[in-house]
């Protein structure tokens, strides 16, 4: 029986939001979220529970319902966020599991599969970099400038207000190529799954802005081709904040992983092509 249900895993002392989606005896697949959890859609986790697999999903430290303490002075480390993703997998167990990333969510994959890659089986990254935030390496693009100027030129909502957010949040894809009034839509749900008005938090949940403040070294993108799992590269064809030349990069240094480019896609995945990413990942393992 296809079942979803919402609940909370301890990691030693590190608590760990998570939604999980179909029979809890198939194959598991599991989701880095990227802002939160819901940055995968809905309808994948549904799609990817119906082709005969567990599917879950979760929030990253200082997001949704996971431990939330003070997103402007992170106690830990982007390994120590994908040790929480090889963690999940034994405490949920059926490992080892499908781990896939998305946005910064991705860099927590790259670097749990390099790091543990006993607990994994195969890995798919969805619009995301082989580098930390901050400026990229000379072969890779960068975010669209003029994207990035018509994105930060305007002044922060009030966190406080689920309607300024909403309108910041549609605004905000508007600017990225991505569907407004999904992006509306999911503000909306974040907001709701947001622990408290502060605008630290607010901005952690809505923006990741955690990630600007995380550290982030040693550099793994040298370390690609050690990946020895069968992997899928998902990227936008109009990605202005991951240009897709980031996406070719990873496919190209891991050996052996496709690439899917979504033609129609900008930084999330849209409505129309939730049936070929679900296919591919099916596809993978």
């Amino acid at each position: 029986m296809s079942t979803v249900t919402l609940s909370t895993v301890n990691l030693d002392g590190i608590a760990l939001g998570v939604e999980s989606f179909g029979d809890a005896r198939a194959p598991l697949v599991l989701l880095v979220g990227g802002t939160t959890m819901l940055s995968w859609p809905d309808a994948l986790c549904e799609r990817l529970a119906a082709g005969g697999r567990r599917v879950v999903r979760y929030d990253l430290r200082d997001s949704g319902a996971s431990t939330t303490v003070d997103p402007e002075a992170p106690g830990y480390t982007l390994r120590d966020l994908a040790a929480d993703a090889a963690a999940l997998v034994g405490a949920l167990g059926g490992g080892p599991a499908h781990l896939a990333g998305i946005g910064v969510g991705g860099m927590v994959a790259q670097v749990a599969a390099l790091d543990h890659p006993g607990s994994f089986s195969a890995l798919t990254l969805v619009g995301t970099r082989p580098v930390a935030p901050g400026p990229p390496d000379d072969d890779l693009p960068g975010h669209d400038q003029a994207t990035m100027g018509r994105l930060f030129a305007r002044p922060m909502p009030d966190w406080a207000d689920l309607e300024a957010v909403a309108e910041f949040a549609a605004a905000g894809a508007q600017a990225l190529g991505d569907d407004p009034a999904a992006a509306r839509a999911l503000a909306a749900r974040i907001w709701d799954r947001t622990p408290g008005t502060a605008p630290s938090v607010q901005s952690a949940n809505q923006l990741r802005t955690v990630f600007s403040r995380l550290d982030c070294t040693p550099r793994w993108r040298e370390r690609l081709p050690e990946i020895a799992l069968p992997t899928l590269v998902v990227h936008g064809r109009h990605d202005r904040f991951f240009p897709l030349g980031n996406g070719e990069a990873i496919a190209r240094e891991i050996p052996g992983a496709r690439l899917l480019v979504l033609e129609e896609g900008a930084t999330a995945i849209p409505g129309a092509a939730v049936g070929e990413v679900a296919e591919a990942m099916l596809a993978l393992g």
